[in-house]
C-alpha cells in the first residue's frame, strides 16, 4: 500500500492542489489554517530526512564519475541558468529571492519517483541524496550572497531564520537521524520509524493544502508577480534537459545515469525551503511562499514531460 501511494504521489498532490484552490476561493476564512504550517512542515521534514540514508553515504562515493557530474550540473550549471533567468524578473528582492531559493536547491524526495517512472536509476538517486542534502545547506547562503549581494543579506533579520532552521530543519534532521541509527535496536523507534515511513506523502499533500488553501484569496492579489514567474520556472525546465544531457555524454554516463541527472538537475526542493521563506519580514513571506508553491505547481506538469521524454535517451 505504501508503494502504491508513493508512486501515485503526483496525482495525490494534483488533486490536493485543485481542491486546495477551490475551497480556499470559496472560503476565505480559511486562511487561519497558515497557523498549522510551521507544525505539519516540521513533520514533513522530518518524514523527507528519514528517508534519506545517511549511513550509506560512503557508498554514494562509490559513483564518482556519476557524483562528479551531479555537483557540477545542481551546482555551477545551475546557479549559472538560475543567475541568467532571474535577469529577467522585475527588480524587487522579494521575488528573485524565492526564485533563487528555489531554483538553487535539488529535490532529494519525490525525484526519486519520477527518476524511476522516467526509467533512471532510482536507487542511484537515492545513493546521492544524503550528498545533495548536505550540499545544497552548505552553498545555498553563499550563492544567495553572491547573486543578491550583502545589501540584501544585511536588510534581514537573522534571528528568524536560526529559529526556523532550528526548528524546521535541525530538531527534525537530528529526530530522522536518532530514529534511523537506533530503531534497530529499540521497538518503539522501530515502530516509530514504520509509521515514520508513511507520512512523506500524506504531509507533503497536507503541507500543499495548508499553503494553498489558506493562500490562494491573496495570491490572486499578487497575480501579476506569479505571471512573471512562471515563464522563468518554464524555462529552467527546458533549459536544464539538454543542458544535463550534454553534460552526461561529456561524463560518458550510462543510458540510466544520464536520465537520473536529468531527473536530479530539473527537480527542484521547493517545499524544503520554506522554512527560509517562512523567516522573512511578514511584508514580503506572502509574495514568497506564493512564487514557490508556483514552482512546485509548474513542476510537477514539467516533469510529467520529463517521464515520456527520458527513455528516449540512450
Amino acid at each position: 500500500m505504501r508503494d502504491k501511494i508513493e508512486h501515485n504521489q503526483v496525482g495525490i498532490y494534483a488533486i490536493t492542489i485543485i481542491i486546495a484552490i477551490v475551497i480556499g476561493l470559496m472560503f476565505p476564512a480559511i486562511h487561519i489554517l497558515n497557523d498549522g504550517l510551521p507544525l505539519a512542515l516540521g513533520i514533513l521534514m522530518y518524514s523527507m530526512f528519514l528517508q534519506i540514508p545517511f549511513a550509506d553515504l560512503k557508498a554514494s562515493f562509490g559513483h564518482r564519475k556519476f557524483m562528479l557530474a551531479l555537483l557540477i550540473s545542481n551546482y555551477i550549471v545551475v546557479p549559472l541558468l538560475a543567475y541568467v533567468l532571474t535577469q529577467f524578473l522585475p527588480d524587487q528582492p522579494a521575488i528573485i529571492f524565492a526564485v533563487l531559493l528555489v531554483l538553487l536547491t535539488p529535490c532529494i524526495d519525490y525525484v526519486i519517483v519520477f527518476t524511476q517512472i522516467g526509467k533512471g536509476d532510482a536507487k542511484l538517486m537515492l545513493a546521492s541524496t544524503p550528498l545533495l542534502f548536505i550540499t545544497q545547506i552548505l552553498l545555498l547562503p553563499f550563492y544567495i550572497w553572491l547573486m543578491m549581494g550583502k545589501g540584501f543579506l544585511s536588510s534581514l533579520s537573522i534571528l528568524p531564520f536560526v529559529e526556523s532552521f532550528l526548528f524546521l530543519i535541525v530538531i527534525p534532521f537530528i529526530a530522522a537521524i536518532i530514529v534511523q541509527t537506533l530503531s534497530a535496536k529499540n521497538t518503539i523507534l522501530n515502530l516509530t520509524r514504520q509509521i515514520s515511513n508513511w507520512l512523506p506523502v500524506p504531509f507533503m499533500a497536507i503541507v500543499l493544502f495548508i499553503i494553498i488553501a489558506s493562500q490562494i484569496t491573496p495570491i490572486t492579489l499578487h497575480y501579476e508577480q506569479i505571471i512573471q514567474v512562471i515563464p522563468i520556472y518554464i524555462a529552467f525546465m527546458i533549459i536544464m534537459f539538454p543542458l544535463n544531457l550534454l553534460v552526461g555524454k561529456l561524463f560518458r554516463l550510462s543510458s540510466e545515469s544520464k536520465r537520473t541527472l536529468i531527473f536530479s538537475a530539473g527537480t527542484r526542493n521547493s517545499l524544503a525551503v520554506l522554512p527560509f521563506a517562512l523567516a522573512l519580514p511578514i511584508d514580503i513571506i506572502l509574495i514568497t511562499t506564493s512564487i514557490i508553491v508556483t514552482q512546485t505547481i509548474v513542476e510537477l506538469i514539467g516533469e510529467l514531460v520529463y517521464v515520456k521524454l527520458t527513455p528516449k535517451i540512450h
